[in-house]
């Protein structure tokens, strides 16, 4: 195979192994794969009709994101995070955000403002036919617009590391949540932006991060009780 022919087979089994990820990421956001399930590299081949090594890419690359967990000698297998994870994620990029929505309100553009007009109608949407996981990749655009806003590369950097809460992945999942809550969460933000006030933006975001920081860790503890009672009974 020539210089050509391999980059070009490169370029395609990453894409594949991209569009693997994101099919296994909504397999788990629906509760298709549950939180212990394993993922056999073989099985998910045949089911995409591929070889062994973009599935092995794929979940490799949701373990980073922190959704599975790789164990020698026992394979992959589907991963919830800890009431702590989730809090402590959600702590750290509360502090994130606002500064990159304070940062943005000065700056962001009108272009940038019709976009999350559109998102905010696109995550309404989503929400409200119960499809968590187009909700998610709406509500995920909608946050990174806000911080493309900032023009802070140093910030994005760093709010990605944060890569499956911020998201709301795992937050946008957990039994009981209401979507179209969630989506209209924003609201107060928008206007903020579009008002081009930096104190309003930073407290409207700190005010949307503390209500979702609530709502999870009220429904983190309900699950676990009702674990526990299933335990115990």
């Amino acid at each position: 195979m020539n210089g050509t022919g391999a980059a070009t087979a490169e370029i395609e089994r990453r894409v594949l192994s991209e569009t693997i990820k994101d099919r296994l990421l909504e397999w788990i956001v629906e509760s298709r794969l549950k939180p212990g399930e394993r993922l056999i590299e073989t099985q998910i081949a045949r089911e995409f009709g591929t070889s062994q090594a973009p599935v092995r890419e794929a979940i490799k690359a949701l373990a980073t994101l922190g959704v599975v967990e790789i164990k020698p000698y026992q394979g992959a297998r589907v991963r919830a995070p800890s009431h702590k994870e989730l809090i402590d994620a959600i702590k750290v990029r509360t502090e994130l955000e606002a500064m990159g929505a304070r940062t943005a309100a000065s700056q962001i553009t009108a272009s940038e403002l019709a976009t999350l007009d559109d998102l905010m109608s696109e995550m309404l949407a989503a929400a409200e036919r119960h499809d968590a996981h187009a909700h998610a990749l709406k509500n995920a655009e909608f946050h990174v617009t806000i911080l493309r806003a900032a023009r802070n590369g140093a910030l994005e950097r760093a709010w990605q590391m944060l890569d499956p809460f911020m998201r709301t992945y795992i937050t946008a999942t957990l039994p009981g949540v209401d979507l179209v809550w969630l989506a209209r969460r924003h609201e107060k933000l928008l206007a903020a932006l579009k008002a081009a006030n930096p104190e309003r933006a930073d407290a409207a975001m700190r005010e949307h991060l503390h209500e979702v920081e609530e709502a999870t860790a009220a429904l983190s503890e309900s699950t676990s009780g009702s674990a526990d009672e299933e335990r115990t009974a």
